[in-house]
């Protein structure tokens, strides 16, 4: 301790002192803080706050970015579902064409120029798929595929997209099918193509869905396989359409007699209709006779070219329930040559469809073929009744992978919506955290402002009254 009344050492000078400048440092600190508003203005003044305040910063500048970035999905979302929508309306264009031209009453030169108004629809659906794009990348041809999103702020936080080729040559009918027929418990070959053995049919859908039908029996009809098929066809997303129709040659027998024979439609749920009897002394007649209960039936037909034709409208069985012999008439044979006999039964093809690619296996031979093949929008046309039919089938489907797509794309577009408000969700709660760590307590502040400026002004005063009194102790001298 220094000695009273000392001129050399002046402790209370030096404690003033000392408390000045610790004040002024408060004061600098303080005011700091006023003027940025912060609380941590260098990691000297809260080393562990500074750490926490730069994380949270991170994540807000990564969330901000992550917002920025889905709200650019969201616009290219919109800029191909746009484009997919002025492609539904062509094509919408499209199944009215085809409708028209399917009715029959058209001349050749309007039909030609029905095919020729499809043909240019069928072309713009092509250059729309071709030309959309967002920021000079292609969206509708095929080539955006497998892209990622980053939507978060941190990694492995994205999204996948990917959008399918929609131009008319990728988009229509993906079918698979083939004769379904086999003989009944008679000797006869009714069909000489696709003889098959009882089993089922596995179907993997374009989505990957699987389904496996019933066990097939051997004389089922393609109806009920059709609608064994279309059962599974919300899971498979593959549809089954059923069709029964075959030729058969007739040869007039003696005694002006043509043929005698009687047919009965039926599937699983049993007969349609009664029996027809045919006792004809012309194809013609023959045609008529069954005609005449077609309605009853399903049973239609035709004579083609000198041949009959049978069809049955549904894709049930058609049964021979009678033939007459030889020697009372004439005889029919199958295409593949061989006499009809009593107890044959004409089954009927069924043709698998669906707006994707899809594969078919299972048990047994059912005449189906393992992959679907697509007949394409491009390929349709209008300039023929038959083909204008085959369109609307093919139109059908060509919507439906449009609409899928479109759905896709604006499912897609409620993910990201979803996310964008959670990530505006997660950078308030953020950006409130941040203020905790890093705000400055304004009230607080002022009011140690306040007191520190009264502890440098005191003592500033304590300075000047230490000096008085060493001023003082030199009048002591003589």
């Amino acid at each position: 301790m220094s000695a009273v009344g000392s001129i050399l050492t002046n402790t209370g000078a030096l404690t003033a002192l000392n408390s000045i400048s610790n004040t002024t440092n408060t004061n600098n600190t303080l005011e700091g803080e006023l003027s940025s508003g912060l609380s941590i203005n260098s990691p000297a003044d809260n080393p562990a706050g500074y750490i926490t305040a730069q994380g949270f910063t991170s994540q807000l500048n990564g969330l901000t970015q992550a917002i920025s970035n889905a709200n650019e999905g969201v616009s290219l979302l919109q800029t191909a579902q746009g484009a997919i929508g002025q492609q539904v309306s062509v094509v919408q264009q499209l199944n009215s064409i085809a409708v028209q031209a399917a009715n029959g009453t058209q001349t050749s030169a309007e039909s030609q120029s029905l095919q020729t108004l499809a043909s240019q629809l069928t072309a713009q659906v092509s250059t729309i798929s071709s030309q959309t794009q967002f920021n000079n990348i292609n969206l509708l041809d095929g080539s955006f595929s497998g892209k990622q999103l980053q939507v978060g702020a941190n990694e492995g936080q994205t999204m996948s997209l990917s959008i399918a080729n929609t131009s008319a040559n990728a988009i229509g009918m993906y079918s698979a099918g083939n004769t379904y027929t086999k003989p009944g418990t008679g000797s006869g070959t009714v069909s000489a193509t696709g003889s098959y053995t009882a089993g089922t049919l596995a179907i993997t859908g374009p989505a990957g869905g699987t389904g496996t039908t019933p066990a097939v029996t051997a004389n089922e009809s393609a109806a009920d396989v059709a609608a064994s098929v279309n059962a599974l066809a919300s899971t498979t997303g593959v549809n089954a359409e059923a069709t029964n129709t075959t030729n058969y040659a007739v040869v007039a027998g003696t005694g002006n007699n043509l043929i005698t024979f009687s047919l009965q439609a039926s599937n699983n749920a049993g007969n349609i209709g009664t029996a027809v009897s045919v006792n004809a002394t012309s194809l013609s007649e023959a045609v008529s006779q069954i005609n005449q209960q077609s309605n009853t039936t399903g049973i239609v037909a035709s004579d083609s070219s000198g041949s009959l034709t049978l069809t049955q409208q549904t894709g049930a069985n058609i049964a021979f329930t009678a033939v007459g012999s030889a020697a009372s008439g004439g005889t029919i044979t199958s295409k593949g040559g061989t006499a009809v006999a009593a107890n044959d039964i004409q089954q009927g093809q069924i043709q698998l469809q669906s707006s994707g690619g899809f594969s078919v296996g299972g048990t047994g031979s059912v005449g189906t073929g393992a992959t679907s093949s697509l007949t394409s929008l491009a390929s349709i046309n209008v300039s023929t009744a038959a083909g204008a039919n085959s369109a609307i089938s093919v139109i059908k489907y060509a919507l439906a992978s449009l609409n899928n797509q479109g759905g896709q794309l604006g499912a897609t577009q409620q993910a990201l919506t979803a996310n964008i408000n959670n990530l505006n969700t997660t950078s308030q709660n953020a950006t409130s955290a941040l203020g905790v760590v890093q705000d400055a307590n304004i009230p607080a502040v002022s009011t140690q402002l306040t007191e520190a400026e009264i502890q440098a002004q005191s003592g500033v005063a304590a300075l000047k009254s230490s000096t008085q009194l060493q001023q003082s102790f030199l009048s002591l001298l003589p």
